[in-house]
């Protein structure tokens, strides 16, 4: 029977999409904040702090990587709390609180450690945002459609990584810093309204139980599960999974639940944190790499890309900022795309073919530097657009890490009924996964100022490319399980 008291505008408030888009402005307003002041610091430090010109490029980074250590450092506790409270959205509200006293100090610091202390409470509340939020999206639509949702996430709040540095470096140009962190205030207004209104699924029902249809994680099916319920399997597909378990199933359990349970007797740290047995699996261990990179390589542009576009063609704030329109373009446009083959056709093709596409896209940035084209302007030209054909493999690489991470954690939960508590582990799930993504935040810039010194802004995408091949290669070996052997090539072979 439903409750007589129903909080206003319940359906809506609990609706799927209210509430994906509630997640999806708070990543947005997460990502647009710390993006905000990407071209802007170089200007900051050097005129409202004093520092010269030599020091930016290593406090720059510094200021990037302290926002990602705060992440790195609060992810794993933000999710252990949020999977043993009965609502999701106080911890949420409390990462929003955490971004706004931080971009009040943002905007009134006239010290270097004032910005450091505004960047790792940023960091905090992203911690919060990335851990709760994926959360709640797991927790409302299940892991069949979470390629899709998180490629569209993704595109959509690309625009507050990648757009926040045009729009900064506009606003910084025509307002100063007043019109900066104005805007970024209004956006906190919005995204703090919809936190305050947004119901989740599951209390949602306390109040009305038609609306009972919504279910834990845990009672979904496995991706596999539901792709096979969706679509069935061809007569061909059908005769090579009977050979493969034909030829294999000597060497394997007789269920796979037997492959992802958890052995009683752990330690006592397992017991209360048993999703770290889970990290023994190499798929979950990869698919934590594909974010670290991921991470590494936005870090990457917005550490480096501003000073570039000031060395190379003499650009102020507004015209650096204007460059990451190039990125932003096909990862908007893409994202959704690439999320809906993540989920028709798995996560080892989007990794395998993302990654290695980035490889010749990277390198191929050190071009405009060698001045081959006649202009300056033609040489624009080059480097937006090979901005644009990074942007590309960026978009790819949006959602295979996590999906794949949820996909594996997933079996696990169902494997060991009640070993994860009440609501599964996806909270601290995603707060391993905030971790890796932090940590790839704190090193890029890092790595990337550092390489850029040293070696030079070609030589530095040189290094960053050859990781993003080998991570293509361990995507292809580990992601999605083990390459599968057509039966026509076994055939062949064993003749």
């Amino acid at each position: 029977m439903s409750s007589t008291k129903h909080p206003i505008g319940l359906r809506w408030r609990a609706h799927t999409l209210f509430i994906i888009a509630t997640v999806a402005i708070g990543l947005f307003t997460d990502l647009f904040l710390y993006g905000l002041v990407v071209p802007v610091l170089p200007f900051m430090l050097k005129e409202r702090i004093g520092l010269p010109q030599e020091k930016v490029q290593s406090y720059v980074s510094g200021l990037l990587a302290a926002y990602a250590g705060a992440s790195v450092v609060c992810s794993i506790p933000v999710g252990m709390i949020a999977d043993r409270t009965n609502a999701r959205r106080t911890p949420f509200l409390f990462g929003l609180a955490a971004l706004l006293a931080a971009t009040l100090m943002l905007s009134l610091g006239k010290n270097v450690p004032t910005l450091i202390i505004a960047r790792i409470l940023q960091g905090t509340s992203a911690a919060v945002v990335w851990t709760v939020g994926l959360a709640m999206i797991m927790d409302t639509i299940g892991p069949e459609n979470l390629g899709k949702v998180i490629g569209s996430i993704f595109s959509f709040i690309s625009v507050g990584e990648l757009m926040a540095p045009v729009l900064g470096g506009v606003l910084y140009r025509k307002t100063g810093y007043g019109g900066v962190f104005g805007l970024g205030a209004a956006l906190l207004g919005i995204d703090f309204i919809m936190r305050i209104l947004v119901i989740e699924k599951k209390t949602a029902v306390t109040y009305d139980k038609s609306m009972a249809s919504a279910k834990n994680p845990r009672e979904h099916g496995t991706r596999e599960e539901e792709s096979e319920f969706r679509g069935g399997t061809s007569e061909e597909e059908e005769s090579d999974r009977r050979d493969d378990a034909s030829e294999e199933e000597p060497l394997l359990p007789k269920k796979e639940e037997d492959k992802y349970r958890i052995p009683e007797g752990q330690n006592t740290l397992v017991r209360n944190l048993p999703i770290l047995y889970c990290l023994s699996d190499p798929r979950l261990l990869v698919a934590f790499l594909l974010a670290f990179v991921q991470a590494s390589l936005l870090a990457t542009f917005d550490a480096t890309l501003t000073i570039e576009a000031q060395a190379l063609f003499d650009f102020d704030s507004l015209k650096a900022g204007l460059l990451f329109i190039a990125l932003d373009i096909p990862y908007l446009l893409l994202g959704p795309i690439a999320g809906w083959a993540v989920d028709r056709y798995g996560t080892k093709p989007a990794a395998v073919i993302g990654f290695g596409y980035l490889v010749p896209t990277l390198i191929l940035l050190r071009l405009p530097s060698a001045e081959i084209t006649p202009t300056r302007h033609t040489n624009i030209i080059l480097y937006s657009a090979l901005l644009s054909l990074n942007g590309v493999g960026l978009a790819v690489i949006g959602s295979p890490s996590i999906v794949e991470a949820s996909d594996v954690v997933q079996k696990y939960d169902k494997a060991n009924p009640g070993l994860f508590g009440e609501n599964g582990p996806y909270a601290q799930l995603y707060g391993f996964n905030s971790l890796v993504f932090s940590a790839g935040l704190t090193l890029g810039p890092v790595l990337s100022g550092t390489l850029r010194d040293s070696i030079g802004y070609g030589n530095m995408n040189a290094v960053i490319a050859s990781v993003s091949g080998l991570t293509a290669v361990l995507s292809f070996f580990y992601i999605g399980g083990p390459p599968k052997i057509p039966s026509t090539w076994r055939l062949n072979r064993d003749r």
